[in-house]
């Protein structure tokens, strides 16, 4: 199974007023997300699902994904959300589900959640190691067998610079 940990767009600035799940795509972070969604379009890339948070920027970020037609399915799960842990996500949500091998699904979350989340995967433990810029990925591929904790590997690490 092949994860697509990818962080949320360009979003609104942490204020008094707004609260921080209610924060929205700038139009600057709506149009790079657009032109980071075309190109993995024209990079041949298709999810079976996109799983996101629930807050806001997530959910845009994952709708435009979507639009796109990376994925014809898209999920809400609150494990997504920001300060979830990634074994909470694979014990409740993954496992129950028992999908294929070669399934492709795209998590749409926060920051330091997902990179913490490829680093526990990758090496057991959080290291503080792995950056993910806004709309930006990283895939990691999931041993077919056992816990993944410590023992995935990554494929891909692209800050969308690279995308657009």
């Amino acid at each position: 199974m092949e994860l697509h940990l990818i962080r949320h767009g360009i979003a609104q600035e942490r204020s008094v007023g707004i609260k921080d799940e209610e924060r929205v795509l700038t139009k600057e972070g709506r149009q790079k997300t657009k032109k980071v969604a075309q190109r993995l379009v024209q990079l041949d890339l298709h999810f079976d699902l996109i799983v996101t948070s629930p807050l806001v920027r997530a959910r845009q970020t994952a709708e435009i994904f979507l639009e796109a037609r990376l994925s014809s399915q898209m999920e809400e799960s609150h494990h997504l959300a920001p300060d979830s842990l990634i074994q909470n996500w694979l014990k409740d949500w993954l496992e129950p589900r028992n999908y294929p091998q070669n399934t492709q699904l795209a998590l749409v979350g926060h920051e330091p959640d997902l990179s913490q989340w490829a680093e526990i995967l990758l090496w057991g433990q959080a290291k503080a190691s792995l950056v993910l810029k806004k709309a930006g990925m990283i895939g990691i591929k999931l041993p077919e067998i056992g816990s993944p904790l410590g023992r995935s590997q990554m494929y891909w690490l692209t800050p969308p610079k690279y995308l657009l």
